[in-house]
C-alpha cells in the first residue's frame, strides 16, 4: 500500500488533468504508479484500459478489465467495456457473457441493449435480433432526447424491427392462404382483422393481450357461468380433485416457480415472484403437451379436463395446472396473451383474505365455485391469509369463436412455429 491515500488520490486526479490536457503517456504513468501498489484500483485498471483500447492494443486492454470485472463487477459500465473489446477482438461467447452480466445489473440499460441487439444481428439470429432490437426501441426516449452518437443505433433498431414485423406478416399471409381460399364465403372477417392487429398493419385498443388480439370478440371480464354447463362436472367432483392436488402436494416433487425467466430480461413487475415458489405450478399439461409424470398422478383430474372445450394452439395451449399461492403473497397487475381462449379457475383451497381482479371487477373465491375469466383484461391476485390458496386453472376456447376462426386461429399458430423453426419455440 501507499503510504497514504491522499497520495493516491493525488495520482488519481494528476492522472485524469494529464489526460484532459492531452498527455496520456503521463496519465499511463501514473496510473501504473496507482496499480503497483493498489493492483485492484478500479479508476486505473478503467483508464490503464481506455488508453491501451484506443491505442489498439486490444489484449491488454481486455487483461486490465478482466482483472476489473473479478476485482468488482458491480458497475454495468465495466461489463459493457468489457464486451465492447471482446467484440473488436472477434470473442462473441465472451462479448455475450460480459453483455448479459451488464443487463443483469440494469436489464433496461439502452447501450447493453444496443450492443446484444448487435451481437445477434451479427451472429444470424434473426429472431432473436428482432426482439432485442424491439427492446431497444422499447426502452429508448424520443429519438431528439438521445446524445447524438446513439441515435443512429436506435433508428437502426426500429428499422430492423419493423421490417422484420413486415417479412412476418407477408410469410402469415402466405401461409395461411390455402386455408383462407378454402374458407372462402365463411365469415372469417374478425379473424384478418386480429391478425392485421397482431402484425401492426391495424391499430388495436382494449382489452392488452400480450400477443394477439382477435377482433369482435366483447372484453367480458367475468363470463356469465351458465354459459359453461361443462364446468357442472368440475363442481361435482371438486373432492376427487382436491384429493388429488393434496396428495401431490404431500409428494413435495413436481411444483416449479409459475414465473421463470432470465435474471437478464427487462421484467421487473415480475421479480419478487420470478423463480419463487412463493407462487407455484403443478404442471399437468404445459404449451400444449401433457407432463406425464405428473398427470398420472391425477387420473380423475385429467379425466375432466377432457371434457373442457381446450384449445389448440401448438406451442401454446392447451394448459392446465394446479396453481399455489402462498400467504402474504400478491401477483402484480398483468394481461395474458391473447383473448382467443379464456381461463378457468376452480378454486380448491381457499383461506380467507384471499381475492382476485380482473378489470373494475372484484371477487372472492369459493372452493368449488367455478369461473371463467378474459386473461387479456388486467387481473391481478392476492392472499393475505396465513395458509396457502390453491385453484385447479386451465384454458379453454372462447365460446364465440366459430369452427372457421378457430381453425385459423390453430393454423397461425403454426405458421409462427414454422418462422421461427430454426431457433425453436417463436417467443415474440
Amino acid at each position: 500500500m501507499a503510504s497514504n491515500e491522499g497520495e493516491i488520490a493525488a495520482w488519481e486526479r494528476a492522472a485524469q488533468a494529464a489526460l484532459k490536457g492531452a498527455n496520456p503517456r503521463l496519465a499511463a504513468q501514473l496510473w501504473q504508479r496507482i496499480l503497483q501498489q493498489v493492483p485492484t484500483h478500479g479508476p486505473a485498471l478503467l483508464g490503464m484500459a481506455q488508453l491501451h483500447y484506443r491505442s489498439g492494443a486490444l489484449p491488454e486492454a481486455r487483461a486490465l478489465l478482466e482483472r476489473l470485472v473479478a476485482a468488482d463487477g458491480r458497475d454495468k459500465q465495466q461489463w459493457i467495456n468489457l464486451a465492447v473489446v471482446c467484440m473488436a477482438q472477434h470473442d462473441e461467447a465472451r462479448e455475450e457473457e460480459a453483455i448479459r452480466r451488464a443487463l443483469v445489473l440494469e436489464p433496461t440499460d439502452l447501450v447493453a441493449l444496443i450492443l446484444r441487439a448487435g451481437l445477434l444481428t451479427r451472429q444470424g439470429k434473426r429472431h432473436a435480433a428482432a426482439r432485442a432490437h424491439g427492446a431497444v426501441a422499447a426502452v429508448a426516449p424520443p429519438l431528439q432526447q438521445l446524445p447524438p452518437e446513439l441515435r443512429p443505433a436506435v433508428q437502426e433498431a426500429m428499422a430492423y424491427r419493423e421490417q422484420y414485423d413486415t417479412d412476418f406478416g407477408r410469410f402469415l399471409d402466405d401461409h395461411m392462404a390455402p386455408l383462407l381460399r378454402d374458407l372462402r364465403g365463411e365469415r372469417v372477417q374478425r379473424f384478418t382483422a386480429s391478425l392485421d392487429i397482431m402484425l401492426g398493419r391495424k391499430r388495436r385498443y382494449e382489452p392488452q393481450p400480450a400477443l394477439f388480439h382477435f377482433q369482435g370478440l366483447a372484453p367480458i371480464t367475468f363470463f356469465d357461468r351458465a354459459d359453461f354447463p361443462w364446468l357442472d362436472a368440475f363442481e361435482r367432483e371438486l373432492d376427487a380433485i382436491r384429493a388429488e392436488f393434496l396428495a401431490a402436494q404431500a409428494g413435495a416433487e413436481g411444483f416449479t416457480p409459475y414465473m421463470q425467466y432470465g435474471d437478464d430480461q427487462p421484467l421487473r413487475q415480475w421479480a419478487e415472484l420470478n423463480n419463487s415458489l412463493r407462487w407455484s405450478a403443478f404442471h399437468l399439461v404445459e404449451a400444449g403437451k401433457v407432463n406425464e409424470a405428473n398427470a398420472a398422478r391425477c387420473p380423475r383430474t385429467m379425466a375432466l379436463l377432457a371434457g373442457a372445450p381446450q384449445p389448440d394452439q401448438p406451442g401454446r395451449t392447451p394448459v392446465a395446472m394446479f396453481s399455489v399461492l402462498k400467504p402474504k403473497t400478491r401477483i402484480p397487475p398483468h394481461c395474458g396473451v391473447s383473448n382467443v381462449r379464456l381461463v378457468t379457475h376452480v378454486p380448491l383451497v381457499v383461506p380467507p383474505g384471499c381475492g382476485f381482479r380482473v378489470g373494475n371487477d372484484v371477487r372472492a373465491w369459493e372452493e368449488g365455485k367455478a369461473w371463467v375469466f378474459d386473461d387479456t383484461i388486467e387481473h391481478e391476485a392476492w392472499n393475505d391469509s396465513d395458509a396457502a390458496r390453491a385453484i385447479l386453472m386451465f384454458d379453454i376456447w372462447h365460446p364465440h369463436l366459430t369452427g372457421p376462426e378457430r381453425a385459423l386461429v390453430t393454423a397461425m399458430s403454426d405458421g409462427m412455429n414454422a418462422f421461427s423453426a430454426d431457433e425453436g419455440s417463436f417467443g415474440l
